[in-house]
């Protein structure tokens, strides 16, 4: 079996699908084709702009989208068995059990005051199950029974709406008129740890951040897309737990010092610089 090769392929089915995604939640205007929610009284509420109500709601928003890929694939969807399971979703292929893809559904907005950048995401614990890789502890199957690991990432901007625009009730008759609180979608699809940054994603919590370069996340461009999988394995496997010059090492840059690599640090040097931060790279 070339398991490069079944990545690859893989990857490409799914970038292909990441980009028929967007005519099916956006309306001619590049507008969210969801507006609300409805009762049986048929008054329609407006969605908050919450980020976790917006990711929750275009989950359920694709999940036959993503059934019918599965389909399309001769592959088995497994949804995660708990809300804090990783990966959201599960591909098994039909022909051979042995060969399984982990994909997690991600969402995140633009800056308003700087597009080319977006908020960043997590990307998965880099806790017991990646340290440990035939762990099962919150994780559908062991990490290395995957084959690949990927992101199939949503980017959307927020529209600016008014306190009594959010806070309306509509009728079926208004349904045109209800503002959308998100619209211009882009879709893609890249593996994890080609879009992972060198910090943690989500404060006190062991989660992989994500680089906020919205065209090196399209691109795969990330901080170890030149080192390759198994520099962000090593590195994450390893993250605040090595100390080097008295400092626990928490940063790339330190990390590839500490080994003696020089030249791959100068060789991710450019991508490092590409920061919110650093206006001179947000072109």
């Amino acid at each position: 079996m070339d398991k490069q090769k079944i990545k690859e392929d893989f990857l490409n089915k799914l970038q292909h699908f990441a980009q028929t995604l967007k005519s099916y939640v956006s309306t001619s205007d590049n507008e969210w084709t969801v507006k609300g929610f409805i009762d049986v009284f048929e008054n329609i509420y407006t969605i908050s702009a919450d980020t976790k109500i917006i990711s929750k709601i275009l989950e359920i928003h694709l999940f036959s989208k993503f059934l019918e890929f599965a389909k399309e694939n001769d592959l088995e969807l497994i949804l995660a068995e708990k809300q804090n399971w990783y990966p959201d979703i599960s591909f098994v292929s039909k022909l051979n059990p042995a060969i399984k893809f982990a994909v997690d559904l991600k969402t995140t907005y633009r800056l308003e005051d700087k597009p080319t950048f977006c908020n960043g995401f997590t990307l998965g614990s880099h806790g017991e199950y990646f340290i440990n890789q035939n762990s099962t502890k919150n994780i559908q199957y062991a990490y290395n029974q995957y084959l690949g690991h990927y992101s199939l990432g949503v980017l959307y901007a927020r529209r600016a709406l008014s306190y009594l625009e959010e806070a309306s009730i509509y009728s079926k008759n208004d349904l045109q008129n209800i503002p959308s609180v998100i619209g211009d979608f882009e879709f893609f699809a890249q593996e994890k740890w080609k879009i992972a940054s060198d910090k943690s994603g989500s404060g006190n919590t062991a989660n992989i951040g994500s680089i906020e370069y919205v065209v090196d996340i399209v691109e795969g461009n990330g901080i170890f897309s030149k080192l390759g999988e198994d520099y962000f394995n090593e590195y994450w496997q390893n993250y605040g737990k090595i100390t080097y010059k008295d400092k626990k090492i928490t940063d790339l840059r330190t990390y590839l010092q500490f080994k003696g690599k020089t030249e791959e640090w100068i060789n991710q040097h450019t991508v490092l610089k590409r920061t919110k931060g650093n206006t001179k790279n947000d072109e």
